[in-house]
């Protein structure tokens, strides 16, 4: 009986693998933002606090694209329906007609999302995230992280929608005594993160690329990945190629003489995930650190952390940071063809969070407020005109 029910769950996953990669190979363009009129940006307040740092990140693209909204080159629309309440209460990941207002934009700018575990008050459902990830296939999630005064400068290409977490809500508990998850790797998924970084890696003049498994141990899909990463190398002679086991590499990252040589770091979805929260630390916490989640067709953009919910709990989501938000907002920008405006926000943002440092926020009432950080990065704007 136990062999019979886990036999029929693996054959549905496999199933559905397979009609994932016919979709993957069948996708070959990529969107053309130049040739849209207007482009539609969706802003996502998400949960907790992420409906105050997303406000506050829209009234620094107000300020700084004033003149591309007057024109109607650029349409920011609010979608409200993302939040933990709603999605509990259709009982999906993201509610259809939320998912068809998602569809209808470009790009999104998107507010940390609440993930129920098992015990919380609300229904364990998928992440939104995952599920967003998978529905729109944003294959590629792009993490930088700078620190110049200690010669950091990475860019993250975690692959999005496979691993782990594609397979995540799909384990089974065989009886009470086992249970079993899954992950997965295709040559597809995998190919094209690795053509990403290695492009990027070209382009950028950061011409080396890392991957990052544990094919030692993990034989089968890291042992894939890595496979096709040593493959493709081959194709881009002028990038140098390397290759480093998770758990070392999470130490390197940590070692002043080693971690310099870093630049472009290409791996697999769960050890992303992981490796660029530690990275982030070292620019000051996930707190400053935006991504990019990018496939063919439309992109999102939002910070690496989570909703905090107990910020709400407690009376203090006035006082988050939404420097993660405004980062984001920087990628978002450039992503659609807007580089100088993306130069003006981010040298704002160092100017704010760096050199100038007039304000601090701390999370509390000691610091600064979202809103007064919103203001000052306004005024550095403006200042800059």
């Amino acid at each position: 009986m136990i062999a019979e029910k886990l036999q029929k769950h693996i054959e549905t996953l496999i199933r559905a693998q397979y009609q994932r990669i016919e979709k993957m190979k069948e996708d070959k363009e990529f969107i053309d933002y130049a040739a849209l009129s207007p482009i539609v940006v969706g802003l996502i307040g998400g949960d907790g606090i992420g409906p105050f740092i997303t406000n506050h990140t829209y009234q620094v693209l107000k300020s700084l694209l004033s003149k591309e909204l007057a024109e109607g080159k650029i349409v920011f629309r609010q979608i409200d329906g993302l939040t933990i309440e709603n999605r509990a209460k259709a009982a999906r990941a993201i509610p259809e007609d939320v998912l068809e207002e998602i569809k209808a934009c470009h790009v999104l700018l998107k507010g940390p999302t609440t993930t129920p575990r098992a015990g919380d008050k609300w229904k364990n459902i998928e992440s939104a995230n995952v599920a967003m990830r998978r529905e729109l296939d944003l294959f590629a999630n792009i993490r930088p992280v700078r620190v110049p005064e200690e010669d950091i400068d990475w860019v993250f290409y975690r692959e999005n929608t496979e691993g782990s977490y594609v397979l995540g809500s799909h384990g089974i508990c065989l009886d009470d005594e086992l249970c079993m998850d899954f992950t997965v790797t295709t040559k597809e998924g995998s190919e094209r993160i690795l053509r990403a970084a290695f492009d990027y890696a070209v382009k950028s003049g950061k011409n080396r690329v890392t991957a990052v498994t544990k094919a030692n141990i993990i034989k089968a899909t890291d042992g894939k990945f890595l496979e096709l990463a040593k493959v493709i190398a081959k194709e881009y002679p002028s990038v140098e190629f390397d290759d480093w086991y998770v758990d070392i590499m999470a130490a390197k990252l940590l070692d002043p003489k080693r971690r310099t040589q870093f630049k472009v770091i290409v791996l697999p979805n769960l050890y992303g995930d992981i490796l660029t929260d530690e990275a982030a630390e070292l620019q000051g916490g996930v707190g400053t650190a935006g991504s990019a989640n990018l496939g063919k067709r439309y992109a999102m953009f939002e910070a690496i952390h989570g909703s905090a919910p107990r910020m709400v709990d407690e009376g203090r989501a006035a006082y988050a940071d939404p420097s993660s938000m405004m980062r984001a907002a920087v990628m978002m920008l450039e992503h659609i063809g807007y580089a100088q405006q993306a130069l003006e926000l981010s040298t704002a943002l160092d100017k704010a969070l760096v050199s100038e440092k007039k304000m601090v926020i701390t999370g509390r009432q000691d610091g600064a407020t979202s809103q007064d950080f919103c203001n000052y990065v306004i005024e550095l704007l403006n200042e800059s005109k």
